[in-house]
């Protein structure tokens, strides 16, 4: 149920102003029942529409409807609730209700009672460089990544398996793009002024002025890299003021704290290229995300000085595909490690796998 305090009370309003929250629904998810527009007037008003992502929530059903009095509304949210069930209450009569699978908990959650392996960390990372690339192809920015607004389930094997949710404050423009026209303050920037990218942090408003977010999720994943490890996040306040958090309008990359001890070199060397300041010397998420699935399961291509051949490489990913294909006719294709691979299998491109390993085989070779 969502809050709604300034849409009005009618479906097309509704819909109209929080139609970000609709960028993760399928055409399907408009029944046309409880006061759900049958058919939105161009889809989702403007908004991109996404396409299915095992790292991505999937809003089932969508509609319309009046707000119940729900058992302790007017203790934990009486502000929000209309005139007619709170007489103080400034919310609207009706509002917008989201179908979506329920999840254990949040990242944030599983984070204060969990302390992940290194591999099962790295698969976690991968998981959202996963999201946001998928984000990117499709030219849509969250704009508002944190623990809070990632969901966490857990397969067969008990890994845990994130999910981007929450995308009220997302870029979803069909017009623009990943790129925002910035002419004055009143542009919304997008949410959690924290986790901000520098060139998003940085931009100053003015004519023909554009802030670009290709890589500014990417860059919130390397920051939220650092709870995933087990450390704090250098861009949030410390407990008890021993350390200031950084800004990141003003850092410099070697304020960067170190990871904990413990972390791979590969690791750590990817965190810091994605918090570059410069986007243009920042990864992109599938340039990162290609880098995680050569260290987790690509040993037999980076072995050895000729593992960047053209048919060593081709040997590595057959096996790769067909082990993944036995894997789903075992009835495993749910786990995280078979839905990461297919993810992998999905957007292959040469190119971009052979950036990755030239890099990690950089970073071998440093300390060699």
């Amino acid at each position: 149920m969502m809050w709604n305090i300034s849409a009005g009370s009618s479906s097309e309003g509704l819909l109209r102003t929080m139609s970000q929250e609709l960028v993760p629904a399928s055409s399907r998810a408009f029944p046309g029942e409880f006061g759900a527009l049958a058919c939105p007037r161009k889809p989702f008003f403007g908004k991109k529409r996404l396409k299915p992502h095992p790292n991505i929530v999937q809003v089932i059903r969508a509609f319309t409807s009046e707000v119940p009095l729900l058992p302790g509304a007017l203790v934990d949210y009486p502000d929000v609730l209309p005139s007619t069930l709170n007489p103080s209450g400034i919310g609207h009569s009706r509002t917008l209700f989201l179908v979506m699978k329920n999840y254990p908990c949040t990242l944030r959650q599983y984070l204060r009672e969990a302390a992940p392996a290194p591999r099962t960390a790295a698969m976690m990372m991968l998981q959202l460089l996963e999201a946001v690339d998928h984000l990117v192809q499709h030219g849509v920015a969250h704009r508002d990544l944190k623990t809070d607004n990632i969901l966490v389930e857990f397969d067969s094997a008990g890994s845990p398996g994130l999910l981007l949710t929450d995308f009220g404050c997302c870029l979803a423009d069909e017009k623009v793009g990943l790129k925002l026209p910035f002419p004055s303050w009143y542009v919304d920037r997008g949410g959690n002024s924290c986790l901000m990218a520098p060139e998003v942090a940085t931009a100053t408003p003015g004519p023909g002025v554009v802030i670009d977010y290709t890589k500014a999720d990417v860059w919130a994943v390397g920051a939220i890299a650092y709870e995933i490890l087990g450390t704090c996040n250098p861009f949030y306040s410390r407990a008890g003021g021993a350390a200031a958090a950084l800004e990141s309008r003003s850092y410099r990359e070697h304020q960067l704290p170190p990871l904990p001890e413990g972390t791979p070199l590969e690791v750590k060397e990817l965190v810091r290229r994605l918090l570059r300041r410069d986007p243009a010397k920042r990864l992109s998420g599938r340039i990162a995300a290609n880098v995680l699935h050569l260290c987790l399961w690509g040993e037999y291509v980076l072995c050895s000085e000729d593992a960047l051949k053209l048919d060593r490489v081709v040997g590595w990913l057959l096996h790769q595909s067909a082990a993944t294909l036995l894997t789903d006719r075992l009835g495993d294709g749910a786990r995280v490690e078979a839905k990461l691979k297919r993810c992998f299998l999905a957007n292959l491109d040469y190119d971009e796998l052979s950036q990755a390993a030239a890099l990690l085989h950089a970073w071998r070779g440093r300390v060699a």
